[in-house]
């Protein structure tokens, strides 16, 4: 028996279960029709979200993509993994393929990667970033890879990699438009798994997509359904006028991305079900970070207002095999969280270096459930350069009752009481008021930061 399984797992004639990971890129927690959008219709993730485990408390601990992916797929905290925008993953580093792929599993990676600077400086020098070259050492310990570092055009999407026998695949491009072609090729790989006409083997499947990143743009037939005169936004958007222009025209086309992508969703689920496999494949929903999209006068990430920090989280599939399990859980799912929990929906025992916490018991209704974090730590490690948005390095706790602090180096920085002031339009930090308050949250990132090995310079109180 493999060190990764669990000891005390029960021997059943039941398939192994199989996980999907299906993630965008700036996918923000309040761009979904079940969260209440008024400006979208997203029936897939609202079906996802009614029969599964919606995670209401879900957040991009670190709201920038290269840092984000780092922790997702290492369990690991950026500060200890990939520490910035366009630093790759260290060496050597194992990923959440390692420990699938000890315990039987086909494991496979689809799509955006995000993870190898070099591949990105490749394609610069050959003129084409879309063209950026991972080797095949650097693509995470993956049975099956083809993907992109970046690229910013979902009109010209070029993979590369290996296949499941580990023969290199040289550049290609993908016809049409980037999300929906990668899905095509993740409904492929689930047709060669089923039950139906497939090997049957339990699979570790991760889909990356673009979707809804900048630039703003998706099919015709989702950009005919939504205006810039039509869109509703946010009330933390000033009222000025650059700034109103400016989100209006950005999310008509968000979200036509965000439709594109629940329609994409709709077609994996079918595949599942055509294949045989709905039953026992777990499908998690999630996004890297959010976008601001005019909230609080900023765009796009790398900061921890709500807008930037929050992302869609739903576990879903299996059908309802778990009758009475929990609808949501309000606990602060971070990105060191996905693997360890993925792991664990399979029985598998996730090993001592990830740090994250594993929720699957809530998933799978194995009572009693541990106690989950009572706070989520999240920090921006290195500045970007990104305009219109936050750039100075900070660390942020955010709880399960509801309080968000954020400090800068040395200097607090932002305390909202979300339960009463969701959209953050009063900052208590320098409120006397909220003198007893801020010091529990500022002693609680302090630990966080002395638990993780950071080295962050909290102001003194």
């Amino acid at each position: 028996m493999s060190a990764y399984l669990a000891t005390d797992a029960p021997v059943t004639d039941t398939p192994r279960p199989n996980v999907i990971w299906f993630f965008g890129d700036q996918h923000r927690a309040q761009a979904t029709g079940y969260s209440g959008d008024p400006n979208l219709h997203t029936p897939s993730l609202d079906r996802l979200a009614a029969t599964g485990l919606e995670v209401t408390q879900a957040v991009g601990g670190c709201p920038l993509c290269c840092p984000f992916r780092g922790s997702l797929l290492s369990g690991r905290y950026p500060h200890e993994a990939v520490p910035g925008h366009e630093v790759p993953l260290p060496e050597g580093m194992t990923t959440v393929a390692g420990p699938f792929n000890e315990a039987g599993y086909r494991t496979a990676y689809l799509g955006k990667w995000h993870l190898d600077g070099g591949g990105r400086r490749e394609g610069r020098q050959k003129g084409r970033l879309a063209l950026g070259t991972v080797t095949s050492e650097r693509r995470g310990g993956f049975e099956h890879w083809l993907g992109f570092e970046n690229n910013e055009s979902q009109y010209e999407t070029w993979l590369h990699g290996h296949d499941e026998t580990g023969e290199p695949v040289d550049h290609f491009r993908l016809p049409g438009y980037g999300t929906d072609a990668i899905t095509d090729l993740a409904i492929d790989y689930i047709g060669r798994r089923g039950t139906v006409g497939g090997d049957g083997d339990p699979f570790f499947l991760a889909v990356s997509v673009q979707s809804p990143h900048d630039p703003y743009i998706a099919p015709r037939q989702w950009m005919g359904r939504h205006t810039p005169g039509g869109v509703t936004l946010r009330p933390n958007v000033p009222d000025i006028p650059r700034v109103v222009r400016q989100a209006r025209t950005e999310l008509a086309g968000y979200y036509a991305m965000i439709e594109n992508l629940d329609h994409n969703l709709g077609r994996l689920r079918d595949a599942l079900d055509q294949a045989g496999l709905a039953d026992h494949t777990h499908l998690v929903f999630f996004s890297d970070h959010g976008d601001m999209h005019g909230s609080h006068g900023m765009f796009r990430k790398t900061n921890p207002y709500e807008e930037s920090l929050r992302v869609p989280c739903v576990i879903g599939g299996c059908r309802d095999r778990y009758d009475g399990r929990p609808s949501q859980l309000d606990a602060p799912l971070n990105h060191v969280d996905y693997a360890p929990t993925s792991l664990g929906l399979c029985g598998i025992e996730p090993p001592e270096w990830m740090a994250g916490f594993n929720y699957a018991p809530f998933r799978l209704n194995d009572k009693p459930f541990p106690e989950p974090p009572d706070s989520a730590f999240c920090q921006l490690v290195k500045a970007t350069g990104h305009r219109d948005s936050t750039d100075r390095p900070w660390r942020a706790v955010v709880t399960r009752d509801g309080w968000k602090y954020a400090c800068l180096e040395r200097q607090p920085w932002l305390l909202f009481d979300l339960n009463e002031d969701p959209c953050e339009q009063a900052n208590l930090a320098h409120n006397k008021r909220f003198a007893a308050e801020r010091r529990r949250l500022h002693d609680r990132l302090a630990q966080w930061i002395a638990e993780t090995g950071d080295d962050f310079a909290l102001p003194t109180l």
